[in-house]
């Protein structure tokens, strides 16, 4: 489970990250090039199915928006492994977030919850950085509102770190140490044109700071 009081530390997932590779672009830095996302997302995958016994009861969510086509990538990984579809789809929280009040209107997103449903499911929210934990708690929300899982657990591409409330990841591809000075961007290929972890300055912006 995603929340820490529900979770057990899990030293598979908890990676001391090295000082990350970095390539300087300007005051950004790409901390994690295409192939070094990829083999994470592989790594994630297995051990998806090594704590879920082979994977027949789970159901990947991604939280839009770049966790709608993370979720998509390692539903192939796992089919590939075992020769079976996983049941994937996506899971909009805009109307569960706490800054709602604070922020500019935010557009819709989409939820897309599997013909399985996800009722006594093992459901894996799929997300593409962690940060202070309420966008997971968000996703909890709206999963409260569509059924019951079995289980839940919380799959991230990177995990930065700064939490404010008691979630952790079960799954992560990498820790990367930052400041509240700097902002971590995830650019992917169906949305961006390339695959990169980019590390830069943090912008100011209008209302709450977009908290994953």
């Amino acid at each position: 489970m995603c929340a820490q009081k529900r979770t057990e530390g899990d030293a598979r997932t908890a990676h001391t990250a090295d000082p990350p590779k970095t390539a300087d672009h300007g005051d950004s830095k790409t901390v994690l090039e295409g192939p070094e996302i990829q083999r994470a997302l592989t790594r994630i995958a297995h051990e998806v199915l090594e704590r879920t016994k082979g994977g027949e009861d789970v159901t990947l969510l991604g939280i839009p928006t770049r966790g709608v086509p993370l979720a998509g990538r390692l539903a192939q990984r796992i089919e590939r492994v075992e020769d079976r579809a996983v049941p994937w789809g996506s899971l909009d929280i805009t109307m569960y977030r706490d800054d709602l009040r604070l922020a500019p209107a935010r557009a819709l997103g989409r939820t897309d919850i599997p013909a399985e449903g996800i009722d006594g499911r093992v459901v894996v929210l799929v997300d593409d950085v962690l940060f202070s934990g309420r966008t997971v708690r968000a996703a909890l929300d709206a999963l409260n509102d569509l059924g019951r899982p079995r289980a839940v657990q919380l799959a991230t591409l990177v995990d930065r770190g700064h939490r404010e409330l008691p979630i952790r990841a079960d799954y992560v591809g990498k820790n990367l140490p930052t400041s509240l000075r700097e902002n971590v961007t995830v650019l992917l290929d169906e949305l961006d044109g390339r695959d990169a972890v980019v590390l830069g300055p943090a912008k100011p912006r209008p209302g709450a700071e977009d908290d994953n």
